[in-house]
Order: structure tokens, then C-alpha cells, then sequence
């Protein structure tokens, strides 16, 4: 089972794919709901190296971001072998 973890923010990296899809009204509305409630749903994450790769949650993120957050809750998964 994985744990929650908290990320620091600036050791994440977006691949450019993935930033590609980002929807600043997305950002906002999940940027509103933080403000309100916290956090909800983690993001996921992989480890390469001494940074974080996103795999899943830009919207979270971007929004945290804009908040001015630091950190960000996730979990680490495993990189998957091609």
C-alpha cells in the first residue's frame, strides 16, 4: 500500500508533454477548492534521481503553485519498465 508523503514543490518536474495540457481554468477552480478544503487527492510521482517526475496531477500541482504552497501531498510510485 502506498503512503502519503509530502513533496517539496521545486523538486518536481513536469515533463513538457504533459505542461503541454494545462488548463488555467482548471488551475483556478482546483485553486479555489484548496483554499476551501485543503488538499483532497494526492498527486503521483516517480523518483529520477535527485527531483520528482509528475505522472499524474498538473492541475493540483499548478494549483498549489499559485497558492504559493511550498510543498504538496503524493505518493511515490514505482517508474514502469518498457
Amino acid at each position: 500500500m502506498m503512503k502519503r508523503e509530502t513533496f517539496p514543490i521545486a523538486s518536481i518536474y513536469v515533463p513538457l508533454k504533459r505542461r503541454s495540457t494545462l488548463d488555467q481554468g482548471r488551475v483556478d477552480t482546483i485553486a479555489q477548492s484548496m483554499l476551501e478544503s485543503g488538499q483532497t487527492t494526492p498527486i503521483l510521482v516517480r523518483e529520477d534521481g535527485a527531483r520528482f517526475v509528475l505522472v499524474e496531477g498538473l492541475h493540483r500541482l499548478e494549483a498549489a503553485r499559485s497558492l504559493g504552497e511550498n510543498t504538496i501531498v503524493g505518493f511515490r510510485v514505482q517508474a514502469r519498465k518498457h
